[in-house]
């Protein structure tokens, strides 16, 4: 029986560390295939340049271009996501029946559960020839339609988490704001949302992080135009735009232009990390100030 046992948790701890073996495995490519880029490419340079043209005949390799155009589309996508998305938290927690909330909820996880590739042909065919209609000379790729989706593409992220967060609210805090005259909207914003300010932060961080990340949408909406710039209407490249840009053949495999996927993917898997850590860390201080 002792035999069994052994065995059975021998093979749950096997299939628990398997996410931590492959997090260490795509540490070690990264950080491999790196190391020999950055032999070649001077990594003051790639953090300093503002050109990234590693395809062309002039080559530079600043990844600051990339990082612009991440930034940029992510910043544009949390000011989309964050007020929309906070609004239905509170809609769904302060307002909203137990009926429609039931009902609501399973439909914003739809947003969530569409393909981004759809997303990006929204982005491209609907929402950039709406906002020319605005805009006449907006680009026809840009980060500003491109940002916008993937707000809205996230929305269930921020709505969900900040719900989740506001239910977590001890209901004496809400009972006794009522209890003195105050309204559902002063409880709302006075009371609910600082009480529940740790896991708004985290469920953001995480929205972000998700914009970081997203490929599709800026790959088919946002161009492939790696510039340093902070205007939205003109076309820009993210880094894993330009992931996928070379992954799909521009560059043979194993020259320096190929190896600069894993530079600009290293890169990336910084940002993200930094974020999930941060948001691990506000969520762990959160719990340990009401334990």
């Amino acid at each position: 029986m002792k035999l069994k046992e052994k065995i059975i948790e021998l093979i749950l701890q096997f299939f628990a560390s398997i996410t931590i073996l492959t997090t260490v495995g795509i540490i070690a490519v990264l950080l491999f295939e790196s190391i020999t880029f950055f032999r070649s490419v001077s990594i003051i340079d790639f953090f300093t340049d503002t050109q990234w043209t590693p395809l062309y005949s002039e080559k530079h390799f600043g990844i600051l271009a990339l990082v612009s155009g991440t930034v940029l589309t992510s910043v544009i996508a949390i000011s989309v996501a964050l007020p929309i998305g906070l609004t239905i938290a509170i809609y769904l927690n302060m307002y909203a029946s137990k009926e429609f909330k039931k009902t609501l909820k399973p439909f914003l996880e739809i947003l969530a559960a569409v393909p981004t590739v759809v997303y990006g042909f929204f982005a491209l065919s609907i929402v950039t020839p709406f906002l020319q209609s605005i805009y006449p000379n907006l680009e026809t790729f840009n980060s500003l339609s491109a940002g916008i989706v993937m707000g809205i593409m996230i929305i269930p992220f921020v709505s969900s988490l900040s719900e989740d967060a506001l239910s977590a609210v001890p209901k004496s805090l809400k009972e006794a704001s009522f209890g003195m005259g105050a309204t559902k909207f002063q409880t709302a914003f006075k009371v609910m949302v600082p009480a529940a300010s740790s896991g708004i932060t985290v469920s953001v961080i995480l929205a972000i992080s998700r914009a970081i990340g997203e490929t599709m949408i800026v790959a088919i909406a946002a161009g492939q135009q790696a510039t340093f710039t902070f205007n939205p209407t003109v076309p820009i490249q993210t880094i894993t735009s330009y992931i996928v840009q070379v992954s799909m053949g521009d560059a043979p495999q194993g020259s320096i232009e190929y190896r600069t996927i894993f530079a600009a993917g290293l890169t990336l898997f910084v940002f993200t990390f930094i974020l999930n850590s941060f948001s691990f860390y506000i969520k762990k201080k959160y719990q340990e100030k009401y334990e």
